[in-house]
């Protein structure tokens, strides 16, 4: 990969370009779930998930409580055999996504940081997550010295809603064409930040592609 020219700020997607959970999503949803007895099977899981995701897709504008509860939407799109007036099964699931030792660094993430750092860009990540991605980049370095992360559920917008890279230009200080977005969901991370006048890779993990600065 090569770094266009003009370009002051590097910033990266969290899941899928940056981090993964492990175990995977599905497996974890089924050992929660049948705590409280779930028939589901961790490929029936799988599927719904992705169909949950789709259903309940973020909106044009989101917070902490806002994110909380469509999560809590999904969940329970998700696992909706079982009984849980008391939101046990997303309490515990909120939990274990927000703990650093769920989530996993890609091994071509420090390597590829410690060099953009080393040319003297400005590092950070801009995601559609809330605050738990906070803590969890701070138990994997490099990540843990990021100052720059920036969270739908704190600008208020998520990606690609165009608000969401205005509000990270302004935070930033800088202009649109100095900014570049590396990561792996083409509306989110590819269409939306070149709309909004930003630079923008394409990483392609599903193809088995890796980061390389030249």
């Amino acid at each position: 990969m090569q770094i266009p020219p003009n370009i002051r700020a590097v910033l990266f997607d969290a899941v899928g370009t940056l981090i993964y959970p492990i175990p995977a999503v599905a497996e974890v949803y089924q050992r929660e779930a049948r705590k409280l007895g779930s028939k589901y099977s961790v490929p029936q899981i799988a599927g719904r998930f992705r169909a949950a995701i789709a259903r309940h897709h973020q909106g044009g504008t989101t917070s902490e409580e806002l994110e909380r509860e469509r999560w809590r939407r999904i969940v329970y799109d998700v696992i909706d055999d079982v009984d849980d007036s008391h939101d046990l099964l997303l309490d515990a699931l909120w939990q274990h996504f927000g703990s650093a030792l769920s989530w996993r660094l890609f091994d071509d993430i420090a390597p590829a940081w410690h060099e953009l750092a080393r040319r003297g860009y400005l590092l950070g990540i801009a995601s559609n997550f809330d605050s738990r991605l906070r803590s969890i980049c701070h138990g994997h370095p490099p990540l843990h010295e990021c100052q720059q992360i920036f969270v739908s559920s704190e600008v208020g917008f998520p990606k690609p809603e165009p608000r969401f890279y205005r509000g990270v230009e302004e935070r930033l200080g800088l202009r649109p064409e100095q900014i570049l977005l590396i990561g792996d969901d083409e509306a989110a991370d590819v269409t939306g930040p070149i709309a909004a006048g930003w630079q923008a890779i394409w990483l392609r993990r599903d193809r088995g592609e890796s980061l390389g600065f030249k």
